[in-house]
């Protein structure tokens, strides 16, 4: 297994909605080990984002990211992140692993998971929009 990671900006504002999808290949799993999120402009009323399971992965994402490789000489990464819009987006978790507030600019949250936060075979985690969004800046590490 290698070790890839991941920035990305968020602009995608619908409250109860998706606005970004950790989706794995149909060969390969991950398992998240970090990520982190932050205010960019940091707005009056703030925001709450949270990860989770969706119901149902999101279908025909407009434009995945594949995951940049920590190592150059490990193999290229299947794993992939879509911030900007599905055909079919994920539906919501029925509950988070993590949630983050915060209507402070700059203002970070750090999350680990120790033995890694596993994502089987065609699945996906997903960053749910709980609360009024503001643009956010996003980092994700992945084991594949």
């Amino acid at each position: 297994m290698a070790l890839y990671s991941l920035s990305r900006r968020i602009t995608i504002f619908t409250v109860s909605a998706a606005s970004a999808e950790l989706r794995t290949s149909s060969t390969d799993r991950v398992r998240l080990l970090h990520f982190s999120c932050g205010a960019n402009t940091g707005v009056a009323t703030g925001y709450c984002f949270g990860l989770g399971r969706p119901a149902a992965i999101g279908v025909t994402p407009t434009t995945p990211v594949t995951f940049l490789a920590d190592n150059p000489d490990s193999p290229a990464a299947t794993a992939t992140l879509t911030t900007a819009g599905w055909g079919t987006a994920p539906t919501a978790p029925a509950n988070f692993f993590r949630r983050f507030f915060n209507n402070s600019r700059g203002a970070m949250g750090f999350f680990t998971f120790p033995q890694g936060l596993a994502v089987d075979v065609s699945a996906s985690l997903v960053l749910w929009n709980i609360l009024a969004a503001d643009i956010i800046d996003t980092s994700w590490t992945v084991d594949e």
